[in-house]
């Protein structure tokens, strides 16, 4: 069984300047001389965390995280009036990668997408396939209208109670249309008394999603204020414009992935990312390779031991 490995600190860090204003923070641990594995944080928004370091070995690995615009302790945060979120779509977070890969001078790297990270580590494997030496994803994403359709609506039928609370975050007219885009335009009033009460909905409702999960435990970083808003108004910009994809196209051009090992872990459980898209990817994929855990859901532990099988396997 594959278990985490124990904590460790950056060798090194600091923080990219992208242009447009931003700022990326990035560190990389392990081995300097390592096999390079990239990371790319959930959300999106969620930024990255110390546990993420150990999902490799560090003998074995260079391990590179960086938070993504706005998230995290990247500049400026999406939470402030200076995150201009119109400079914030996948294109430029694709953008940012290769120049962080240029500037820590890796030629390829492995990528491990987590959630919203599978769907840009897709993205971006798919631009630049020839960088890609092998991709796990863990849960997977790919993200598309119906599946933001599906997040904001159609999780509604497994909690009804919750769903109903968080249409009424949005005004009564904007309950029948693009909820993500109507939570959106809230989030981005400057006046906190409307992005306020729209973020703790909005964070509510992603509780709610893996409450049978976390066995309704809530996640202490949604008391944060900081975090909450920035995340919400990340998650809602993206949602709101299904990350700039057309319904098919991750899928459809999931053949540029020939070739590249893939390993995809994901839990029959999870309730906001059904298990069709991962099955769908594998299909679309040649040669990939899906491992669903029976008792997991999108969080869950359970994905933690594949993900950490898959990493030894490829070093």
């Amino acid at each position: 069984m594959g278990l985490p490995y124990p904590p460790i600190e950056p060798f090194e860090h600091g923080w990219l300047d992208v242009g447009d204003g931003q700022h990326l923070y990035w560190e990389q641990c392990g081995n300097p001389d390592g096999k390079p594995a990239l990371v790319l944080h959930g959300g999106p928004g969620s930024g990255c965390t110390p546990y993420m370091r150990q999902m490799f070995d560090p003998g074995a690995y260079r391990i590179i995280l960086v938070d993504q615009r706005g998230a995290g302790r990247s500049q400026p945060h999406a939470s402030t009036t200076a995150a201009d979120l119109a400079i914030n779509t996948t294109k430029h977070l694709i953008n940012d990668l290769e120049l962080l890969r240029e500037g820590l001078r890796v030629q390829r790297w492995l990528l491990y997408g987590i959630s919203w990270g599978s769907t840009l580590a897709l993205a971006y494997a798919e631009a630049y396939p020839e960088r890609a030496s092998e991709i796990i994803l863990a849960p997977v994403t790919v993200m598309q209208p119906s599946g933001v359709d599906w997040f904001t609506r159609g999780a509604g039928r497994f909690f009804p109670f919750e769903w109903e609370i968080f249409c009424r975050g949005v005004p009564e007219a904007s309950r029948d249309g693009n909820l993500a885009a109507a939570y959106a335009k809230l989030l981005n009033d400057p006046d906190p008394s409307v992005h306020e009460p729209a973020a703790r909905a909005w964070c509510a409702w992603e509780e709610a999603l893996v409450s049978i999960e976390s066995g309704g435990a809530p996640n202490p970083r949604y008391n944060d204020p900081r975090f909450r808003l920035g995340f919400a108004r990340l998650v809602a910009h993206y949602f709101s414009h299904a990350g700039w994809f057309g319904e098919t196209e991750l899928l459809d051009n999931a053949h540029r992935l020939a070739g590249i090992p893939g390993v995809l872990v994901h839990g029959r459980l999870d309730i906001g990312g059904p298990l069709m898209t991962a099955w769908q990817l594998k299909r679309a994929w040649p040669g990939s390779e899906l491992i669903v855990v029976d008792d997991a859901g999108h969080t869950s532990g359970g994905l933690t031991e594949h993900v950490i099988e898959a990493t030894d396997r490829f070093v």
